[in-house]
């Protein structure tokens, strides 16, 4: 595999299904009524995992972005306030967050002017390929998560 061949597999690995479901699908078809319910003998709703996996992934693009930024505090920061959205938009607006985050991280690891292997100046030893790692690993620990609320919560598609 050549260069161009890794940044491609790298940008894919933020949204690929092939070795689990596809990201899209695990948080489309939530009924707004079960999306802060959390069921007997789950940590979290549905709500707070999407909202946690756009604050985590926000928070780790914007690091690479720039030494500006700042994070949020652990761990209050990264994840909701409540259990439930604050509205019936806020999902939407969530899993689009989420999407534009991914896009935009994927054009990241994409662009050959980006050197992976480099410690980000303003981190202390973090690279660009262990962000976009640690991104892909995240995100693939709460989907999971996510369908098994789902399915206990009865909203998760049998097909």
């Amino acid at each position: 595999m050549d260069e161009k061949g890794l940044r491609d597999y790298l940008r894919r690995v933020l949204t690929w299904h092939e070795a689990h479901v596809d990201w899209m699908k695990v948080v489309s078809g939530v009924p707004e009524k079960l999306r802060g319910k959390r069921p007997k003998g789950a940590e979290h709703s549905p709500w707070e995992l999407l909202e946690h996996m756009r604050i985590a992934t926000w928070d780790i693009y914007e690091f690479c972005k720039g030494e500006k930024h700042v994070s949020p505090k652990w761990p209050e920061g990264y994840w909701p306030k409540k259990p439930a959205p604050p509205a019936a938009a806020a999902w939407d607006k969530s899993v689009h967050a989420l999407q534009k985050d991914l896009e935009a991280m994927g054009r990241l690891v994409a662009d050959p002017k980006t050197d992976l292997l480099a410690p980000i100046p303003h981190g202390n030893g973090q690279t660009i390929l262990r962000e976009v790692l640690l991104i892909a690993d995240h995100n693939a620990y709460h989907l999971g998560q996510l369908v098994l609320v789902r399915r206990m919560l009865g909203c998760w598609p049998e097909n």
